[in-house]
């Protein structure tokens, strides 16, 4: 498996653990210091928060069409960029989102961890 490989495999876990609402796993893929740039707010939201979130079903994923990604690598960094199409429930009010993001990966004794994540809306073209 290349360098290449195995953050996409990192990457795969992370949006299934989001979807199946699955806390273990996502504490598992993310580090310790995780954080993310959250796409609708711009707050930063440690990962210990995200992982109650999802695991708790208070941040539903019912949807993540994953639309292109991308892979760099920069020795034990992998910065990988995207655009998805996202939508479920926060605290039961519906979102939804169309966005370009960034996640930052860092290998260790566990392997592949995502370290940071960040969100931008992408607007839609003018009428």
């Amino acid at each position: 498996m290349t360098t290449e490989d195995a953050i996409h495999a990192a990457e795969n876990r992370f949006f299934q653990a989001l979807l199946g609402a699955d806390g273990e796993t996502l504490r598992a893929v993310l580090t310790p210091d995780f954080v993310l740039i959250d796409v609708m707010t711009g707050s930063e939201i440690p990962g210990s928060a995200l992982v109650d979130l999802v695991g708790g079903g208070q941040l539903v994923f019912e949807t993540i069409e994953r639309i292109d990604s991308r892979v760099r690598v920069y020795g034990s960094a992998g910065v990988v960029t995207g655009q998805t199409r996202m939508g479920g429930r926060y605290q039961n009010q519906p979102f939804s989102a169309h966005s370009r993001y960034t996640h930052v990966y860092v290998v260790g004794d566990a392997g592949w961890r995502l370290a940071s994540a960040q969100g931008t809306p992408i607007a839609a073209p003018p009428a």
